[in-house]
């Protein structure tokens, strides 16, 4: 069984959906069968590239509140992903331009490294507050992940590097119907939208193992959409 998960770097929901995910494959008896591949969305891709902004004054000026109301809706999201056991920092945290960290994913695919990079990736941005928006640290955590430096910075140096592959994955999730993500396709029977509990990707992967035909198991989630927001708590 292959299960594809359209999400992006910048999304603290597919952070928060992808644990919940795992947790969910490790309670599906037939796990070892099932092959996880990543796909692209960006949130906010006509940012330019190299320009970032400080989360907080990102969500006060979407949501229309005060700095203090950002953090505060910044804080409910951290308490999600740590009750997922997973680290999250809300201080100084940015956002940008995800399009190069998607090329290089696409490099970590096809050298059988995706899931490193991707692990790396969303602890950089989440849980160490550094951020995947310059090559600098993109290299750092490319090499970290495995892939051969030299290669990393061919693909940072050549920006049409996997950059069709990237908009490929975007075009199919726009013929999916996917306007938020994280957006998981469970072998092309199953449309799950948004950061679901564990039990409902098994209740998915049991249903989609048994050869079942639907489009969607369940509700739409938390998630985060193409214009860069996200369904953020509030506080």
């Amino acid at each position: 069984m292959r299960v594809e998960i359209w999400s992006d770097i910048a999304c603290p929901w597919c952070y928060i959906g992808k644990a919940r995910f795992e947790k969910g494959l490790a309670a599906f008896a037939h796990r070892d069968e099932v092959e996880v591949v990543f796909r692209s969305f960006e949130l906010d891709p006509h940012s330019t590239p190299g320009d970032t902004a400080p989360v907080v004054e990102m969500l006060a000026k979407k949501y229309g509140r005060t700095l203090d109301e950002a953090r505060g809706m910044e804080e409910h999201v951290a308490a999600t992903a740590r009750a997922e056991g997973l680290a999250y920092s809300t201080d100084h945290r940015l956002h940008g331009n995800t399009f190069d960290i998607h090329r290089l994913l696409h490099l970590a695919a096809a050298r059988g490294r995706q899931g490193e990079l991707l692990d790396l990736a969303f602890r950089a941005n989440f849980a160490d507050g550094s951020g995947v928006y310059d090559s600098a640290t993109l290299l750092r955590l490319a090499v970290a992940a495995g892939l051969d430096e030299a290669e990393v910075r061919e693909v940072l140096a050549d920006p049409t590097a996997y950059a069709d592959a990237v908009r490929a994955d975007e075009r199919e999730a726009a013929e999916l119907g996917a306007n938020a993500v994280p957006f998981f396709v469970l072998d092309r029977r199953y449309g799950i939208s948004g950061g679901q509990p564990a039990e409902v990707f098994t209740q998915a992967l049991e249903q989609a193992w048994a050869g079942r035909t639907v489009t969607e198991v369940a509700p739409a989630a938390d998630a985060c959409e193409p214009d860069g927001s996200c369904a953020v708590p509030q506080p």
